[in-house]
Parts: structure tokens; C-alpha cells; sequence
């Protein structure tokens, strides 16, 4: 059976995520944000309280967990039918997902973990390396990115309104930073497919973009 895949990469900010969710609801298709897979691994081993240097169990956590995305108005991510959205962003998931990113053996599972979401009618998948690594046959593949300095404005913005104190300056040179990290990184660079189509969303809203997302599907 012919499943088709849309995989949306792009560097952070650039607003794959809300756009992936938008395409997927219209579509009726399956969703995979892969950015929350390492991280949803690391709250399951927080759960069961997993020894970060036993490599084995942590592999065995990972066959076993089971991962649900909810494409609403909000993202809402389950682990093991259990809502942990808001510990996503934790300093420390993100901290103990950064260490087990780095053993390839639980790539390798998380790997086939995301390929698993290839499932009918069809699987929008978000993230840096989806077009590259994860679904390199992808039928339909976007490379959506941003000026740095608009992901910093839009970043800015969406911390002021939350009533966060936030320098614009020192945002930008996170994002110039970080996006250096992910295209330099050895595992899964960040780098644009080459079969992709190549979106710069400074200058366009949400609703442009997921037009000419669905236009490249139609």
C-alpha cells in the first residue's frame, strides 16, 4: 500500500512546526514531530528513573514506548497515553535528551521509532534531518527557513507577549549560534535535501506558506 510522506525541515524558528500541524490537519494525515522524540525518551527514563549509563535499558525504554501527537490548536504530545507536553521544555529533559542524542545505538531505535509513523493516509514529518536521514524517499519534501534575524523577531515577540524578559540582540546570536551547531554537528546534519522545495518564510504568513506547502502536494 502506497503511503505518501511530506517531510518539512528547516532551522529552529523558522516555523516548521506550525505549519507541519496546519498541513497534517488539512491533509487528515498522520504528524511527527521529531524534534519531541529524544525528549519524550528522556521523560520516560526520568519516569522509570533509568540509570543514564545503561545504555541497555535505555534502548529497551525506547522499543517500548509509544508516542501520540495531537495536532489542535496547541500541540499536545502523549507518552504512553499520558499528556507531557509541559515537561517538554524543562531544562532538564532537554538536558538528559542532549546526552542520550549522543549514543547511536538509541539513534538507531529512535530511528526506526519515526519511520514507524509512516502510516495511511499519509505522515507529515517536521524536524532538521527528515528529508535527509529518517524518510530520504519522501515523495513530497520542504525545506522551510527564515532569516535570522526574523526567527529572532518572531522569537522576541512570542516571549514579550508570555511577559518573559528577552534581549533581541542576544536571541539572534543564540539562533546564529545554534544554527551553526546543527549544520556542523557529524550525526544528521542540518542540511537541505536535495529534491527539496526551498521556502524562505521571512517575508510571508503562516497561511502563504502552508498554501504553497499544499500546492507542491495537489
Amino acid at each position: 500500500m502506497h503511503i505518501p510522506v511530506l517531510t518539512i525541515d528547516g532551522p529552529s524558528g523558522a516555523g516548521k512546526g506550525t505549519v507541519s500541524r496546519l498541513v497534517a490537519k488539512k491533509l487528515g494525515w498522520n504528524y511527527l514531530d521529531s524534534g519531541s522524540i529524544y525528549r519524550s525518551l528522556a521523560i520516560a527514563l526520568q519516569n522509570d528513573l533509568v540509570d543514564l549509563t545503561n545504555v541497555s535499558e535505555i534502548i529497551n525504554v525506547a522499543q517500548v514506548m509509544t508516542l501520540e501527537f495531537e495536532c489542535g490548536d496547541e500541540l499536545v504530545v502523549k507518552l504512553n497515553g499520558e499528556d507531557i507536553t509541559g515537561r517538554l521544555g524543562l531544562e532538564s529533559t532537554g538536558n538528559v535528551a542532549s546526552q542520550i542524542a549522543a549514543l547511536p545505538d538509541v539513534r538507531r531505535v529512535l530511528l526506526q521509532k519515526q519511520q514507524d509513523f509512516k502510516q495511511a493516509p499519509g505522515l507529515v514529518a517536521d524536524g532538521r534531518d527528515m528529508g535527509t536521514v529518517v524518510f530520504p524517499d519522501a515523495e513530497y519534501k520542504v525545506f522551510l527557513t527564515a532569516s535570522a534575524a526574523k526567527r529572532a523577531e518572531r522569537r522576541y515577540k512570542q516571549l514579550i507577549e508570555k511577559e518573559i524578559d528577552a534581549n533581541l540582540i542576544k536571541i539572534t546570536n543564540e539562533i546564529e549560534e545554534r544554527d551553526r551547531r546543527d549544520m556542523e554537528r557529524t550525526i544528521a546534519p542540518l542540511a537541505m535535501a536535495i529534491d527539496a522545495l526551498y521556502i524562505d518564510s521571512s517575508d510571508m504568513t503562516i497561511d502563504a506558506v502552508v498554501e504553497e506547502v499544499l500546492n507542491l502536494i495537489r
